[in-house]
């Protein structure tokens, strides 16, 4: 098949497998006289795989080392197994790390909060958001 038919069927667009293609996610491709590229349903299936390791956070390198173990099988399991603690780990450290950040950005709205009530009754104030942002600089 064509590459317009390996993009219907992966949900990708065509520049994203050219894409993938330069970056040697796929083995090169046999070419018809007319110089297009032939797609096979094993390369169809590598493309969808490529998508939706993909989704699941992996980079374009750790994908990489995926294809290149999937070929393995039974031998791959203890690398599949250290890169998904990898991720396991560098997804959780994320994950604390949005923690806080949600914690720092819903301080300062019940800030904006008071002082928008506040304004309400008073004379209006300096936004303390950023009067604690100078304080913090």
């Amino acid at each position: 098949m064509q590459i317009g038919e390996a993009a219907k069927q992966t949900s990708l667009s065509v520049d994203a497998i050219r894409f993938y293609e330069r970056r040697a996610l796929l083995p090169k491709l046999a070419r018809t006289t007319g110089r297009f590229r032939v797609y096979s349903q094993d390369d169809v299936t590598r493309l969808q795989f490529i998508r939706e390791m993909q989704s699941l956070g992996f980079s374009l390198s750790e994908i990489k080392q995926l294809l290149d173990l999937r070929g393995r099988k039974v031998e791959a399991c203890a690398s599949v197994r250290e890169l998904l603690t990898a991720k396991v780990t560098a997804i959780r450290s994320k994950i604390e790390e949005l923690k806080k950040l949600e914690s720092e950005l819903t301080a300062d709205l019940r800030k904006c909060n008071r002082e928008l009530q506040h304004r309400k009754m008073h004379r209006a104030g300096a936004c303390p958001v950023l009067e604690t942002e100078n304080q913090r600089k």
